[in-house]
């Protein structure tokens, strides 16, 4: 594109025009990087318990004072009687500043092999990987010419960024680059312990709104991203719109989140002076609770992004599950395999977000030296494993007029569709190569459609008829290849 040419001015109106590139419609699997200053610590609690169970069973201040997520780390040690806060004197000492762990991260850094972990990615399906520049500590990953206004050499000696974004565009892989618009602890020493809080944390100073915005148009600048995920929306008193205006001129194939919200101070005054704490945490949480981070939003988006949470239907926005492997973001030294969602509830859960109109972002949390733990790996792996054998059933596809069914034989059944080809994902476990013998509730095809198994080979013989509503497959010379996989993916033609 010739960048001389505006397409887009920054206004809602010209900016709503954007239309969703078909690469991240279809790309389905992004792999997300949480990776800092909290990776060495490790540290969080509730573990086996995701966020949004969290706040559904005891409330915000259980969230913000035990928090699963460790790259919360800096605030939950300023909550004194946090269990954080325990284990950072027990461990570090009370005088361990949390911006002291700057030279122990330098340390863990120099041999770092960015092409190591991008293959990992790369092994998952994934068609993306959005990687965090900077998180609420405020710690930059990447060579800033817009430095810490109050703090000298406060990013990373290497340029963790840099390096990522050559290796991601050496093995053909979109990237997206994560900033923390609104939070910035470095600035705000006040922890976060209830919704008030939360609401009032954000940093609006003339200052920090020069800060950031610089760092976000040198970062467009610099890396060309694909994706643009800010997090916990954006200081008021300057325009969105002008980000968005200049990355989409730049880069028309970008896509951006949807948390941008920018909350003007007097609403802040308002929220805390007149509106009951109680209420507006009741509100918050059943907010919170249905839709994870993803709020609605009355400013141009190009997907919704909520967190560790799927929609019960078919959206007709673009959306994209937020989550950890386990239940943190960052990596947590704590968590055991029995903390991390399992092969086959991953597996059937992306599946579901698929066929629902969405993406799945998966989050890694690398420990301090880069390195991926091996249960995340593995992880990794088996989605990667089932994906080259079932990827047509989900890669550029749409939803079909309804994401779900069920067999006769109690079996949950997934729809998509692409060029005019229906796929039916199955989630059942086969153990045994002998034959499958199924029935689809109320789904009829047309006497001419053809069925073939994804993995199938020249043995495989299917057979299928319509009994009233339902249409019974028959499957026999089941290849190894789809054997013990917690799904498996039937093409129907002639639709």
């Amino acid at each position: 594109m010739n960048t001389k040419i505006k397409k887009y001015k920054p206004n809602y109106f010209s900016l709503r025009k954007h239309k969703l590139p078909s690469w991240y419609d279809g790309a389905k699997l992004g792999i997300f990087v949480h990776w800092g200053l909290y990776s060495i610590p490790a540290f969080a609690t509730n573990l086996g318990k995701n966020i949004k169970q969290i706040v559904k069973e005891k409330g915000f201040l259980e969230q913000f004072k035990n928090t699963p997520y460790a790259e919360w780390y800096l605030n939950s040690i300023r909550i004194k009687d946090s269990e954080a806060y325990k284990y950072h004197n027990t461990k570090y000492g009370e005088n361990f500043d949390y911006y002291d762990f700057i030279p122990i991260f330098n340390n863990e850094i120099k041999n770092w092999n960015p092409i190591q972990m991008v293959e990992c990615i790369k092994k998952s399906g994934a068609r993306y990987a959005v990687i965090v520049s900077k998180h609420h500590d405020g710690f930059l990953l990447w060579k800033t010419k817009y430095p810490h206004p109050k703090r000298p050499n406060f990013m990373s000696e290497r340029d963790i960024i840099s390096d990522f974004v050559n290796a991601i565009r050496s093995l053909g892989l979109r990237l997206g680059i994560y900033y923390s618009g609104t939070f910035d602890w470095s600035f705000q020493n006040k922890p976060i312990t209830d919704v008030i809080n939360f609401i009032q944390n954000g940093v609006t100073s003339k200052e920090y709104v020069e800060y950031v915005n610089n760092h976000w148009f040198e970062l467009i600048d610099l890396f060309n991203p694909d994706i643009l995920w800010n997090d916990i929306g954006y200081p008021p008193r300057t325009s969105v719109n002008k980000i968005f205006a200049y990355f989409y001129n730049k880069n028309p194939d970008g896509v951006i989140n949807d948390r941008w919200i920018q909350i003007p101070n007097w609403i802040r005054w308002i929220l805390k002076q007149y509106i009951p704490r109680k209420i507006l945490e009741w509100i918050t949480k059943r907010a919170f609770v249905k839709g994870g981070a993803s709020m609605p939003v009355l400013y141009h988006c190009d997907f919704l992004t909520p967190e560790y949470g799927v929609f019960e239907k078919i959206k007709k926005k673009k959306w994209e599950q937020t989550r950890g492997i386990g239940n943190s973001f960052g990596y947590n030294q704590f968590e055991k395999e029995e903390h991390y969602i399992s092969r086959d509830e991953l597996i059937n859960m992306f599946i579901d977000i698929v066929s629902k109109n969405g993406n799945l972002l998966l989050n890694i949390g690398p420990k301090a030296d880069g390195s991926i733990p091996e249960i995340q790996k593995k992880r990794l792996f088996e989605l990667g494993e089932w994906l080259r054998i079932n990827g047509e059933a989900i890669y550029d596809t749409k939803p079909w007029k309804k994401a779900e069914g069920k067999t006769l034989e109690g079996f949950e059944v997934k729809f998509t569709i692409k060029n005019n080809n229906l796929n039916i994902i199955v989630l059942k476990t086969i153990t045994k190569l002998d034959k499958i013998d199924l029935t689809i509730k109320d789904l009829k095809l047309k006497p001419n459609s053809k069925i073939r198994l994804l993995g199938e080979t020249n043995e495989t013989k299917i057979k299928w008829n319509q009994i009233k509503k339902n249409l019974h497959i028959e499957i026999v010379n089941i290849p190894e290849t789809i054997l013990n996989q917690p799904a498996f993916s039937l093409i129907v033609s002639g639709i």
